[in-house]
């Protein structure tokens, strides 16, 4: 799993049927510290994350276990909203 921050939305009218009813997300992929490892990965949402919100995101094979991304061409799929991180016995993140 991967820590990252949804930065926008993406949308589209004419796409594969298995995306009917998806959401897709843009996503910053962080470190520990909050510093951009990866910019602007698409991840599929799975639980209604939105711009600004931490999360947890699972790539490559794990991406389409969850049952709303089961049979789903996906690379990534956020599976979580994070509440709080701390990294070296300090909090570095709490969600508002």
């Amino acid at each position: 799993m991967k820590i990252a921050r949804v930065r926008g939305v993406v949308t589209g009218t004419v796409k594969d049927s298995q995306f009917s009813g998806q959401k897709t997300l843009i996503v910053d992929v962080l470190d520990a510290e909050g510093n951009v490892l990866e910019a602007s990965v698409v991840a599929l949402d799975v639980c209604s994350a939105g711009p600004g919100d931490m999360v947890l995101v699972t790539t490559g094979s794990a991406a389409r276990l969850p049952s709303e991304t089961s049979g789903v061409a996906t690379d990534a799929t956020i599976i979580a909203i994070i509440d709080e991180i701390s990294f070296d016995g300090q909090s570095v993140y709490n969600a508002p």
